[in-house]
């Protein structure tokens, strides 16, 4: 903060990594400031459609669902999609993890049917991207694998 000032994006690269020190380590009531400082940063320096915006947006979700607040997460994993898809393209990785992310807090919410395609579509993306062996690939495989065990009548086969 003292070199480039406390708008500088590199800050909010900084808080970030603080905030997810801080919810790893079960402190996540000190996270959310950071997390919130570090997002309104990137949208200030960067622009609010940037994808940089868009993995703020996750941080955050990410933490209010964590804490028991998917219905102020679900709205954020939602923009940070829409950013995503429009800056990167509707295949590139960071879309599938956003879909990921939109489709298990959807699965943590009771709406299985709503997190299947999410799942589907971003599985397809990883494995196009990056292959079937990557660890986000098995990832997202594993997470579609165990929301479809749930499911009554479902195939196991994505």
């Amino acid at each position: 903060e003292k070199s480039y000032g406390p708008e500088h994006p590199d800050v909010a690269i900084d808080l970030n990594n603080l905030a997810a020190l801080l919810r790893d380590t079960n402190r996540p009531e000190q996270a959310e400031p950071l997390c919130r400082r570090a997002l309104g940063i990137w949208e200030k320096a960067l622009g609010p459609e940037h994808p940089q915006v868009a993995l703020g947006l996750n941080n955050l979700a990410n933490l209010l669902s964590a804490t028991n607040r998917p219905e102020q997460a679900e709205p954020l994993l939602r923009r940070a999609l829409g950013i995503d898809e429009k800056a990167l393209g509707p295949e590139h990785p960071n879309v599938a993890t956003d879909l990921n992310n939109l489709a298990a807090l959807l699965r943590d919410t009771n709406r299985p049917e709503q997190a299947e395609p999410l799942y589907r579509r971003a599985l397809g993306i990883f494995e196009a991207s990056l292959g079937p062996e990557h660890p986000r690939t098995l990832k997202c495989r594993a997470n579609l694998d165990k929301l479809l065990a749930k499911l009554p009548g479902q195939p196991r086969q994505p």
